[in-house]
């Protein structure tokens, strides 16, 4: 019974861990299905290629017929439009319609609604509309906050719409790996990772303190690093078949490609596994009270969620953020997840970061270790 391992304790653990997971039906839910679900919606609101649709406000003085679509500058302004204005209702506020046809780029139809100033500008803060146009002595003005990207896209569209002589130097870029989806999907399996590891082991861990559960298996002859071995080997599994179904469904749905090298995305995705059970062990280590443990798990996962390039890249953050951004555990597994799946990377491309992560994970674990209660 003093064996430093215990072969049979060690499996029957990982049995009945095993057994209290499956059991949950929240797991099927937040473990498989709603990664799924957040990829299905995510890919195809920024994958799909679709007509876009932008409202523009028209400003139209009560003196003046001058914007109207009929009025020999807006004729001029919009004489290279593919089709020809046609007069539309939207919400109760008339207006008309023009639509760029492009097709290599996706068409653009601007919904061009005739209002006031203080109608515009209530619009405009709703986002309901991003650019106003005024016509003055013939001239059109636009008026939109230059930090919204969108609005800019609008101007660029508006302002270029009849230049067409660099159309032909348009080559869009049909390569694997560059649409929103390959970014996406890496990310949400490093993602999964980290969410699971930090809700289902320290979460969990803390809630069977809170209920006296761990004080119950103080009088058995247990080790505790053969309990929490088991309850991390369980959850490595776990993240396993829930991350291999979001690819399979990502391959199927949008095509999803690995282009690097298979060995070392196992790699990159054990460090991680290593390194997040490491982090929920320490976090869970001592306290009993949920709502300490509720309020420790999301000062660790939130900040890493928004920063880590999880959703969009990190490199829009300064450069003196960027820094210290890289050095965050999610931040190395999902880059190390990207290299893999649209840069075509291997071992070389991981190795460091997989070694950062696992020592990350030991030190954690067994600092955790040395200082974990049952009760």
């Amino acid at each position: 019974m003093n064996s430093f391992f215990r072969y049979k304790q060690l499996l029957q653990l990982i049995i009945t861990n095993f057994k209290e997971i499956v059991r949950e039906p929240g797991v099927l839910f937040w473990g498989i299905l709603f990664p799924i679900l957040m990829s299905v919606g995510l890919g195809l609101a920024f994958t799909q290629k679709v007509n876009v649709v932008r409202k523009v406000a028209i400003i139209e003085e009560k003196s003046s017929s001058a914007l109207h679509h009929d009025s020999i500058s807006l004729k001029q302004y919009f004489q290279d439009a593919s089709l020809a204005a046609r007069d539309t209702v939207v919400d109760g506020t008339a207006g008309f319609t023009y639509t760029l046809l492009n097709d290599k780029l996706g068409n653009t139809t601007f919904i061009f609604l005739k209002t006031n100033w203080d109608n515009a500008m209530i619009w405009l803060k709703q986002g309901y509309v991003n650019v106003i146009m005024k016509e003055t002595n013939g001239k059109v003005d636009y008026h939109f906050d230059p930090a919204n990207s969108d609005a800019k896209l609008s101007y660029i569209l508006l302002s270029g719409s009849n230049d067409k002589e660099n159309a032909d130097q348009i080559k869009p870029l049909t390569l694997s790996g560059t649409r929103y989806i390959d970014f996406l999907i890496p990310g949400l399996i490093a993602m999964g990772i980290m969410m699971s590891c930090m809700w289902g082991l320290s979460y969990s861990m803390i809630e069977k303190r809170s209920k006296k559960l761990l004080r119950r298996m103080v009088a058995t002859p247990m080790k505790k690093s053969h309990f929490l071995i088991g309850m991390i080997t369980v959850r490595v599994g776990m993240n396993f078949v829930e991350s291999f179904l979001l690819f399979i469904f990502a391959a199927f749905a949008f095509d999803i490609r690995i282009q690097g090298n298979l060995p070392a995305l196992f790699t990159i995705f054990i460090a991680g596994n290593i390194a997040f059970s490491g982090i929920a062990i320490f976090m869970s280590s001592r306290t009993s009270k949920t709502e300490i443990g509720n309020g420790l798990i999301n000062a660790v996962v939130m900040p890493m969620m928004i920063l880590s390039g999880i959703f969009f890249s990190y490199h829009n953050f300064p450069d003196w953020g960027i820094m210290i951004i890289q050095k965050l555990p999610l931040t190395m597994v999902a880059d190390g997840i990207r290299s893999i799946f649209i840069e075509g990377g291997g071992f070389a491309e991981i190795a460091v970061s997989s070694l950062i992560l696992t020592t990350i994970g030991i030190v954690f674990f067994v600092t955790g270790l040395k200082i974990f209660k049952w009760h």
